[in-house]
């Protein structure tokens, strides 16, 4: 039995020899009682005496863990080259080195451990699969943070191809090609068949590949389902269906995001934060996104009055946080977004939970009530595609009127664009640009001659795959005009060089087209039946536009050229915008924010009364299923006249095979009466 003291542990290692497993309890126990610095040095010592030990690698790799925990990251990788050179087929060794090459700033050597490991010619055991497979998972983890796409793609196909169940693998490939333009998106091979790969899309993805809402509905309940969210034994049990009674107290709102910082939605959210009225609204922020500090970051938490960071928070103790706040109405701002804290809301830690703003889209859960919208995105005769209840406000999406914007205004040969030209112009990101909206633009170029599209640059490899497509279909390579991504400020100044914003499909501009329309550039969209494709479209007519609001593509396309035929009526588009920038719903701020805080009582009010929605959920798990039997690369599913009826047909289909129960969306009882007659 080995001693635990200090000095009859040293004594053991320096003059009788202690075996490795002995050592490796030792350490552990110093390093769980928290003595980590002891853990570390015993290992040393240990492994001084024993250099010719034929398990030292495994010495060195612990030791390695205890010090890149202590944060002496060059001893750590130290110790596992040496760990590698004793043993080159010790797999756990390539994958923590690779990860402190990385936070060292080593991206390419962290590559080059990686991909060492990953191609080492080893037995094929379970174990080694597993390695391999991690080995490229954070090739590719560490490519797409460095937005590398093109190698990142690379490193997840063989994810895919090792194990085609890792449907986090095949999303992430999906969201690399959408990414690049690549397409067709969806490009199947031997381990991975089209429905597998459609399957394992993330419901953010879903929305840019294809504007079918029940498609979408049924990839958002999936992925909450594989996501782990639904445990029942997490709930937080007393806060689930807690009183709300307002009797001398304020109701408290909270906002769970990872965005509130210099990112998209936290400058469409700053000014709201400050308008909350203190009187009525006791407001609480929980952040789990990266580590922030920019200007951004310092506003938010200067406007509420509750700032907690849950970050470093397990999800039961988030739950648990936000439950002790007794909080009445949570707020989800990242939906199925990076960084999104979903399983926190899957253990109800506020009787009423909401959807709005950072997802643009359904969350297909049971535990979102509601989701706020507005009567441009979600009519009434659409509520069907969404699991929540579907509340509106005016204007579905806030913005900061206190926006910088650089008082250095460039000339259009300043950005290299042609003076006279008629500048149609997209800074949507490139994920948003399918073919079938890419088309739209070829013709609408080929028949305005002399005009030019100014695209957002994206990488050299996804530039030269447009301009090639453009060539392809008849268009100059030159008259695609790529604009270098540029700090908010200086990039807001450079927008009313253009004349026209196109707005892309399914997946339009959301805080873009704020950003255009605040600046004077008309915008151009086309509205489908998501709520993705839906958004620009409430903009732009909160704007004052609504006749830039089309509802065909042939009409998107008869607009853009009628409107660069006719320089005039775009120029008083834009003086229209000028003119109305003070006075319109999208940048009345204190209207939505009046709006809002009147749902949030509303709410409060029916969940008192006993009236709390009840998410539905029914046959969502079908519809996922026939969404994706529908989907065919020639298919826009926007423009699809016979949408509900393609539906329709393929759950009468179903239901002769397995009865269908009924739902609230396309199969009623009505439905199933008519499949069931002779």
């Amino acid at each position: 039995m080995v001693e635990t003291d200090d000095l009859a542990v040293l004594q053991t290692i320096t003059t009788q020899g202690l075996p490795l497993g002995d050592l490796i309890n030792v350490a552990g126990r110093y390093a769980e009682a928290g003595q980590a610095v002891m853990a570390e040095q015993i290992y040393k010592i240990w492994i001084q005496f024993n250099p010719d030990h034929p398990q030292l690698f495994i010495a060195l790799f612990n030791c390695a863990t205890l010090q890149s925990a202590l944060g002496s990251s060059p001893a750590a990788i130290a110790n596992l080259e040496r760990a590698i050179a004793l043993n080159p087929d010790f797999m756990p060794a390539y994958i923590n080195l690779g990860g402190l090459q990385e936070r060292a700033g080593g991206l390419e050597a962290a590559i080059a451990t990686w991909n060492a490991a990953a191609t080492r010619p080893l037995a094929v055991t379970g174990s080694n699969a597993h390695y391999v497979f991690s080995a490229y998972k954070q090739m590719a983890r560490a490519l797409l943070e460095a937005q590398q796409s093109g190698r990142a793609e690379a490193a997840l196909w063989r994810c895919a191809d090792l194990d085609p169940t890792q449907l986090d693998a095949i999303s992430q490939l999906v969201a690399a090609r959408l990414a690049q333009c690549k397409w067709p998106v969806l490009e199947p091979w031997e381990r991975v068949d089209r429905r597998a790969l459609l399957k394992g899309i993330n419901p953010l993805s879903v929305a840019a590949y294809s504007d079918d809402p029940l498609l979408q509905l049924g990839a958002a309940a999936a992925f909450t389902e594989r996501d782990g969210s639904c445990l029942p034994e997490a709930i937080v049990a007393e806060r689930r269906n807690a009183p709300i009674d307002l009797t001398g107290r304020r109701l408290r709102v909270g906002y769970v995001s990872s965005d509130l910082r210099d990112h998209a939605v936290g400058y469409l959210m700053a000014e709201l934060f400050e308008l909350h009225d203190r009187e009525k609204v006791e407001v609480f922020a929980y952040y789990c996104g990266p580590p922030a500090t920019d200007a951004l970051n310092a506003r938010t938490r200067a406007a509420v009055e509750h700032y907690t960071d849950i970050r470093g928070m397990t999800d039961d103790q988030a739950a648990r946080a936000i439950a002790d706040d007794q909080i009445d109405i949570l707020v989800d701002v990242n939906g199925h977004t990076r960084d999104a804290r979903t399983s926190v809301f899957a253990r109800r830690p506020a009787p009423i939970q909401v959807n709005w703003l950072g997802y643009p889209g359904t969350m297909g859960s049971s535990f979102h009530h509601y989701i706020i919208a507005d009567p441009w995105i979600i009519p009434p005769e659409l509520e069907g595609f969404y699991s929540e209840t579907v509340r509106r406000i005016p204007c579905y999406q806030p913005n900061d009127r206190k926006r910088i914007v650089s008082e250095i205004r460039p000339s259009r040969a300043e950005v290299g664009l042609p003076e006279e030209a008629f500048v149609f112009c997209c800074f949507n990101g490139p994920q948003k640009i399918t073919p079938f909206t890419f088309g739209r633009w070829m013709e609408i170029l080929k028949r305005t001659p002399g005009s030019v599209l100014w695209l957002l640059d994206s990488n050299p490899e996804t530039n030269a795959r447009l301009r090639e497509q453009a060539r392809l279909r008849g268009i100059e390579s030159e008259r695609l005009i790529f604009a270098p991504k540029l700090a908010n400020p200086f990039h807001m100044a450079r927008y009313p060089l253009a004349d026209l914003f196109l707005d892309t499909a399914p997946y339009g501009a959301h805080t873009t087209a704020s950003d255009a329309l605040w600046m004077g550039v008309p915008v151009l969209t086309l509205s489908g039946r998501g709520f993705a494709s839906r958004v620009c479209g409430s903009l732009v007519r909160s704007a004052g536009l609504a006749e830039l609001v089309c509802e065909s593509a042939q009409d998107y396309v008869e607009r853009a050229v009628a409107l660069a035929g006719d320089r005039a009526a775009t120029r008083a588009l834009s003086e229209r915008l000028d003119a109305n920038r003070a006075s319109c719903v999208l940048f009345d701020m204190d209207l939505l924010v009046r709006s809002v805080e009147e749902l949030f009582l509303e709410m409060a009010a029916d969940y008192q009364s006993g009236q709390r929605p009840k998410p539905a959920m029914a046959n969502l798990d079908t519809y996922l299923e026939i969404g994706i039997g529908l989907d065919r690369d020639d298919r826009e599913m926007l423009t699809e006249p016979a949408f509900a009826t393609l539906y329709k047909a393929a759950l009468a289909r179903r239901h002769q095979a397995r009865p269908l129960g009924p739902d609230s969306r396309l199969w009623t009882a009505e439905d199933i009466a008519a499949a069931e007659r002779p």
